[in-house]
C-alpha cells in the first residue's frame, strides 16, 4: 500500500514524457480540423483584432519612455499583449495552427485531411489579415490615442517595414520555430502558461522576428495611412513573412517532432 502511494506520488510530480505531450497537440490539432469554416472564421477575425493590442501596447510604451538604448527592452513586453489574449482566449492564430493540424495529417497522409488542413489555414489566415486590416484601419480613423502615441507606433511600424526580403523570411522562420515551441509547451504549462506566452514571444518581439500576423497590423497601419503600398507590403513583408512561419513552425518543429517519436517507434494512435 506503502508503495503503490510512493508511486501515485511519483507520477503526479513526474514531468510528462514527449510522447504524452505529443499525443496531447496531436488530439489538439484533430479537435481544430473538426471545427467547421465559420467557426473558425469567427474566431480567426477576433484573433487578427487581438494582436493589433500587440502593436497599440508597444506604441503606448514607446512614446511613455525616452529615447535611451534600453527602452527596447521594456516596449517589447507590449509584444507579448495580443499573443496574451488570443492564446488564453483560444482564438485562431495560423501559427498555432501550422504545427498542431500537421501532426495529424502526418499520420494520415491522403488527400481529404490534406484538404482539411488547407481550408483550416486559408481561412484563418485571411480571417487574421482582416481582423489586423479592421484593428489598423481603426487605430488611423478613430481618435483612440494622441498624437504622441501615433508618432510612436508610426517609428515602430516603419521599423518592421525596414528589412529586404530575404531578412523577414529567415526571421520568419525562426519566429514560426518559437511560437510552434510555445505551443508544444503549453499542454502541460498548468500554472506557468502565462509566463510561457510571455516569455516566447517577448524573445520574438525582442529579437525582432518576423511574425505574419503581429507584423501585418503594423504594416497595415502604414497602409491605411497612405505610407505604404499595398503591394509593397504584400511582396516585401507579407509574402516572406508567411514562407517562414510555415517553414518554422511545420519543418523545423512538427515535421522533426513526428519523425522523433515515429523513429522511437511510437505508431499506434493514442
Amino acid at each position: 500500500m506503502h508503495d503503490h502511494r510512493v508511486r501515485e506520488e511519483i507520477d503526479q510530480l513526474s514531468s510528462p514524457t514527449g510522447a504524452v505531450v505529443y499525443h496531447a497537440v496531436r488530439r489538439e490539432g484533430e479537435d481544430e480540423l473538426e471545427r467547421g469554416t465559420s467557426a473558425l472564421a469567427w474566431s480567426g477575425l477576433a484573433a487578427g483584432m487581438s494582436m493589433g493590442f500587440s502593436f497599440a501596447t508597444e506604441g503606448v510604451l514607446r512614446a511613455a519612455l525616452p529615447d535611451a538604448p534600453w527602452r527596447l527592452l521594456v516596449t517589447k513586453f507590449g509584444y507579448s499583449v495580443g499573443f496574451l489574449i488570443v492564446v488564453l482566449g483560444r482564438q485562431q492564430l495560423f501559427t498555432e495552427n501550422t504545427l498542431t493540424v500537421i501532426l495529424p495529417a502526418l499520420r494520415r497522409r491522403d488527400s481529404l485531411i490534406a484538404a482539411n488542413v488547407l481550408r483550416l489555414w486559408s481561412t484563418v489566415l485571411a480571417a487574421n489579415l482582416v481582423g489586423a486590416a479592421i484593428f489598423a484601419l481603426a487605430l488611423v480613423r478613430l481618435p483612440v490615442f494622441d498624437a504622441p502615441i501615433h508618432d510612436a507606433l508610426v517609428a515602430a511600424a516603419r521599423e518592421t517595414a525596414a528589412p529586404p526580403f530575404a531578412a523577414v523570411l529567415a526571421r520568419g522562420i525562426f519566429a514560426g520555430w518559437l511560437i510552434a515551441l510555445m505551443v508544444w509547451l503549453l499542454p502541460f504549462a498548468e500554472t506557468s502558461r502565462v509566463w510561457v506566452i510571455i516569455g516566447i514571444t517577448y524573445i520574438v518581439g525582442i529579437g525582432q522576428l518576423s511574425h505574419v500576423i503581429a507584423g501585418s497590423v503594423d504594416l497595415l497601419y502604414l497602409v491605411v495611412r497612405g505610407e505604404l503600398p499595398l503591394a509593397t507590403y504584400a511582396s516585401r513583408f507579407l509574402a516572406p513573412a508567411l514562407a517562414g512561419n510555415i517553414i518554422g513552425g511545420v519543418s523545423l518543429v512538427a515535421a522533426v517532432a513526428h519523425a522523433q517519436f515515429i523513429a522511437g517507434g511510437d505508431s499506434e494512435d493514442a
